[in-house]
């Protein structure tokens, strides 16, 4: 499987990017609801240009016109196109985990149609069944998510692990695409939200920590002491 990346905030230049482009200063509209009705609306016309799109390989032919729309539901959102768990395809649109941004990807999320075998669509970025068969493409490299090892601390007291992610190939990546070989492991294998709610400090390893776990592993870890605690929410410090 092939995971396309986005990215938090940065961009780097030496990746695929995601489909939240710069856009002109724009209005922060008024009213979630309908603006999310505006955009399901154009989804509609979309459809049949974004499927050819797809099935031709070329998803950048229409990335900058879903982009746009995803723009004018709240200029802060991320778009991206997924390969779907249920479905085909899966349309990702995220806040990541902005509070500021839930109204609209609550609005957003409750006006979309029913899911089918082609789409399906997500209000965060969601976790991967197998982030072990992940490949992820940062230019013209291609990283293996299996070869991802983390150290992780529990912070039993605040119900928050820091962990600290290595890939053998780190060294050899810019910054930006390190910083995103760091996060993108994490939404994979957790899903954007509990990654939000559980993890505090994250960090880059060039050199494999000791004691470090696989990806499957953090996320048993993580997903235990969610059910343990669930009412109790870390935060950064």
């Amino acid at each position: 499987m092939r995971w396309f990346p986005r990215f938090r905030r940065s961009r780097p230049e030496d990746a695929l990017p995601d489909l939240r482009t710069a856009w002109p200063e724009q209005a922060v509209p008024d009213d979630p609801r309908a603006a999310a009705e505006r955009f399901w609306r154009r989804w509609s016309e979309m459809l049949p240009e974004l499927s050819a799109a797809l099935g031709d390989r070329e998803p950048q032919r229409v990335e900058g016109e879903l982009a746009g729309a995803v723009a004018q539901v709240h200029p802060d959102l991320h778009v991206s196109l997924e390969r779907g768990q249920r479905a085909i395809y899966a349309l990702v649109v995220s806040g990541q985990e902005d509070p500021a941004l839930r109204p609209f990807t609550d609005a957003w999320r409750v006006a979309a149609p029913p899911e089918d075998a082609i789409w399906e669509y997500h209000d965060s970025v969601p976790p991967v069944p197998d982030p072990t068969g992940v490949t992820v493409n940062l230019g013209t490299r291609s990283l293996a998510l299996a070869d991802v090892r983390v150290a992780a601390h529990v912070d039993e007291a605040g119900g928050v692990v820091d962990v600290a992610v290595h890939h053998p190939l780190l060294g050899e990546l810019g910054a930006a695409a390190r910083s995103a070989m760091t996060f993108l492991p994490l939404d994979a294998t957790l899903g954007e939200r509990l990654a939000a709610k559980r993890l505090r400090r994250v960090e880059t390893a060039e050199s494999e920590p000791a004691d470090a776990i696989t990806l499957l592993e953090l996320r048993d870890l993580v997903r235990g002491l969610d059910e343990e605690r669930p009412e109790s929410v870390g935060g950064a410090d």
